[in-house]
């Protein structure tokens, strides 16, 4: 790398070279930044003849460069474009071009510029190496809090739902006259059943209104949502306050599962395992960061989650309905969805957008294909596809026993040497070859961690997926696609007014 520097500089032409030194009218560019960008790229030759000065003995050289750099810094300050620069800057950068000018007519050296180039090109991909595990351990932390607004939320709801007696007597005596109602309702095959599992209030609460928002028939609109025992209470109080109605709403306490034991269930009985405990509660530990990046996602608490892992229960959860739609809780819906209750899936138990592109999102990311358990039976450029939005055939289900399948591959990896924790590596391996690819225009993912989501694709689909750390409820949410989210949140709502204005 040093040799082709040094023959790139000794080819390098004096012109090109004088238009980092002095500033010049001819030299300036249309482009919105470029005062901006030469005025870093001459604070990084004024670094490079500062430390040659400093070497050399040149105390005069070394301060004028370095006065240079600190002046040119204050007129950049935290600038992305050329109009916010300090009014200072041009008068800086001509400063700036002439004592390079000087610099260069007395420390010019190719040999000696190259290598510290190399240096500081060192230096700064340390830096950012330094800087990437830092901002991927943050993000990691702040993706598992709960905000303030959001966990104000919760405590307003759960008070409501225990202390306001009036009311919910009042609502159970109404209930009890609905409840054969609704039980049929929740059992009628010829509804279109929506299954949902969350402890988040306000994303489901989301999923749920932006659902009904744009269904042709919503009476016949059914959501089953399931959340733990912790936050029954807000979830039920939610939807007593605000029921999506004519669509109906059934919410379920996990808790209340008795069929959901470590007798029955692998991850339950892994989850008692020390191992397991240690794998995770070591990533508080601050050594864990030096791990770097690999593992810190999946010692997220979702992962651990039961209610992640429901989805490989539907017929046990709702064994009287036929097919039933899956939706995650960081989702929104756009369109009328009762077209895919008529999608033929073939035979298969699954129904899903297909994510491989090219080589991305294909069975060898999410697999470990050198454990010869995997190697044997999978297909490593076999494409992956999509939770979130997915249509599951109970049917099927039950006469392929898919959830004897993702038990049994589930108990081989409770070392972890298949796959790292999480739903969609066992969901591939359950659902291998029992798949059905649905258009993509169906589904579109990313919302949550990528910035460069085709926007018309996001405003032709059915489902947007903020799948990732960005969630749209938290500060760390991508700006431009928080809007798709949030006007599904009503924000007459007294209690988020009172736990969100009071946050501002």
């Amino acid at each position: 790398m040093r040799n082709v520097a040094t023959n790139r500089s000794r080819n390098f032409s004096n012109k090109v070279r004088a238009s980092y030194n002095i500033w010049r009218l001819q030299f300036h560019h249309t482009n919105t930044d470029s005062t901006l960008r030469l005025m870093k790229d001459q604070i990084i030759m004024a670094k490079v003849y500062a430390t040659i000065a400093h070497s050399q003995k040149q105390p005069d050289m070394y301060a004028l460069l370095m006065m240079c750099i600190k002046l040119c810094q204050e007129a950049i300050g935290d600038a992305h474009m050329d109009y916010e620069l300090d009014s200072s800057a041009l008068e800086r950068a001509k400063a700036m071009g002439h004592a390079l000018s000087s610099a260069r007519d007395v420390l010019y050296n190719s040999d000696e510029v190259s290598r510290r180039l190399l240096v500081m090109l060192q230096s700064t991909e340390l830096n950012i190496d330094s800087v990437k595990k830092q901002n991927s351990f943050l993000v990691q932390h702040a993706a598992k809090t709960v905000p303030m607004p959001l966990h104000c939320l919760h405590m307003q709801l759960t008070t409501d739902y225990y202390f306001r007696d009036g009311m919910i007597k009042e609502y159970f005596h109404d209930a009890a006259l609905k409840e054969e109602e609704d039980k049929a309702k929740r059992e009628d095959r010829s509804l279109y059943h929506y299954a949902i599992f969350s402890d988040n209030v306000l994303a489901a609460s989301v999923v749920v209104r932006s659902t009904v928002t744009h269904a042709k028939e919503p009476e016949k609109h059914v959501f089953h949502i399931v959340t733990d025992r912790l936050n029954f209470a807000a979830m039920t109080m939610w939807f007593i306050r605000h029921p999506p109605l004519p669509a109906t709403v059934h919410v379920e306490n996990i808790d209340n599962f008795k069929w959901l034991n470590s007798s029955y269930c692998s991850v339950l009985r892994q989850l008692e395992s020390a191992r397991l405990k240690e794998y995770y509660f070591k990533a508080h530990d601050p050594s864990s960061l030096s791990d770097g990046n690999e593992n810190l996602k999946y010692r997220n608490p979702k992962y651990l989650s039961m209610l992640n892992h429901l989805r490989f229960y539907m017929p046990e959860i709702h064994p009287k309905l036929d097919k039933i739609l899956f939706l995650d809780d960081d989702v929104v819906v756009q369109k009328d969805l009762t077209p895919l209750w008529d999608v033929d899936l073939k035979g298969m138990v699954n129904g899903a957008v297909e994510t491989c592109k090219e080589s991305f999102h294909r069975f060898d990311t999410y697999l470990n294909f050198s454990h010869p358990k995997i190697a044997e039976n999978f297909d490593p450029r076999a494409c992956g596809w999509a939770f979130g939005m997915n249509m599951f055939d109970l049917k099927e289900w039950k006469k392929q026993n898919i959830t004897g399948i993702y038990h049994y591959w589930q108990d081989l990896n409770e070392d972890r040497k298949l796959w790292k924790l999480g739903t969609l590596p066992p969901g591939l391996i359950t659902f291998y070859n029992l798949t059905y690819p649905l258009n993509r225009n169906w589904h579109v993912l990313g919302l949550g961690y990528d910035p460069a989501v085709d926007l018309a694709e996001i405003e032709n689909a059915a489902v947007v997926h903020y799948n990732g750390n960005y969630k749209p409820w938290l500060d760390l949410a991508v700006s431009k696609y928080k809007p798709y989210w949030s006007k599904y949140v009503d924000l007459d709502n007294s209690h988020i007014q009172h736990c969100y204005m009071s946050e501002q």
